[in-house]
């Protein structure tokens, strides 16, 4: 934990700086190290999030008693052996792969705008110092996250017109043939239907996302090892035995790197949440908002057609505010539980892409901060 190396003994006692990596210059990382970083966090959290398909299976509905057949994994048992292995290429994988996908671009976008936005950033290292200000991750999160909402609106129409109905009915014989079939009846009009939502609850929700966790995980673990190990004077050891260059315990920055998962994903959830409740209740007209545009051709038409849907929403979320006593008892009614289900997945995702990341990045000299006459050695 601690080394006594005095060679790097500071002369100022009382001082607190900061020391970047080296003064070498390292190369800049290049698209595939940031598309790589992004596809595994992506695939860790559609995978972990596949978890918490409960809610779909009519079991937990009904309330019966927990089972092994209410999981994930004994559903998806249960739907092989009904329907063969053919049901996980033809309704397991499209969601899947789709979610991949999105994730994908949210997180390999953030990469490179924050390499943009914040020079160090966009060195090929394993630890970036000085960290980015809050100001830049969220700029970068914003941008990414409104890049994510343009690639997410095609299947975020698939999704909400989706009736399990039309697939065990026999409707539609694939997750594949369901899109082709649904995105060729809505067209592109329908596609882009309630997607002013999408654009604010995804770019506000995923700059709060990003600017939390690069925080939590870098200046406030910065900020504890500073004034944790900038302590030590308080021993009042004698000044043979001083200890003068300190490596942090191991185990410290795995713990900020999971509480900034954490956080994160809380502090997600305090937009996502109320947005996708308003989201909800303009979803519910999509059915009478889709025949209308079949109806009309004109674009015109079709601009009126949805703002008379926004307008509608507004008033049926205003009745739900009242009913609820304000707009805040009614946002945030069920956000602890969501955020609860959130959590475990969102958080997985971040911890591979801080590690992926670390991964491509380059040996470089260790980043070290004096405080107090001591030097904290960062690895």
């Amino acid at each position: 934990m601690v080394s006594t190396d005095d060679k790097n003994a500071t002369t100022n006692p009382r001082s607190k700086t900061y020391s970047s990596q080296s003064s070498q210059s390292f190369p800049q990382k290049n698209s595939k190290s940031n598309a790589a970083t992004g596809a595994s966090a992506a695939g860790v959290r559609a995978i972990s999030s596949q978890a918490f398909a409960r809610a779909i299976n009519p079991r937990v509905q009904a309330h019966e008693r927990w089972s092994w057949r209410m999981s994930s994994a004994g559903l998806l048992s249960h739907a092989v052996r009904s329907h063969g292995w053919a049901f996980i290429p033809n309704q397991i994988i499209p969601p899947l792969l789709a979610n991949t996908a999105v994730g994908a671009v949210l997180y390999t976008s953030y990469l490179q705008l924050l390499g943009r936005l914040h020079q160090p950033s966009a060195e090929s290292v394993r630890r970036v110092f000085p960290p980015p200000p809050p100001s830049k991750t969220f700029a970068a999160g914003l941008a990414a996250g409104a890049i994510q909402s343009i690639v997410a609106a095609p299947l975020d129409a698939l999704a909400v017109r989706f009736r399990p109905i039309d697939i065990l009915g026999g409707r539609y014989t694939s997750m594949w043939q369901y899109g082709y079939r649904k995105t060729t009846e809505i067209g592109l009009r329908g596609i882009l239907a309630g997607w002013g939502l999408s654009l604010l609850k995804d770019s506000l929700g995923y700059g709060l996302f990003f600017a939390t966790f690069e925080y939590v995980k870098a200046q406030s673990y910065y900020a504890f090892i500073t004034r944790y190990y900038g302590g030590l004077h308080w021993w009042n050891l004698p000044e043979e035995n001083q200890i003068r260059v300190l490596r942090p315990h191991y185990a410290i920055e795995p713990c900020f790197l999971m509480i900034a998962g954490i956080a994160a994903s809380v502090s997600q959830q305090i937009v996502h949440h109320p947005f996708s409740l308003v989201q909800d209740i303009y979803h519910r007209s999509l059915a009478a908002t889709d025949k209308k545009n079949r109806l009309r051709s004109p674009v015109s038409k079709t601009l009126s057609t949805y703002m008379a849907a926004y307008q509608k929403t507004f008033q049926q979320c205003r009745s739900q505010a009242i009913r609820f006593g304000s707009w805040r008892r009614w946002l945030y009614r069920t956000f602890l539980w969501n955020t609860i289900k959130q959590v475990p997945s969102t958080s997985a995702g971040l911890i591979i892409f801080e590690l992926v990341r670390r991964r491509y990045g380059s040996e470089a000299e260790a980043a070290t901060i004096e405080k107090d006459g001591y030097t904290i050695i960062l690895r």
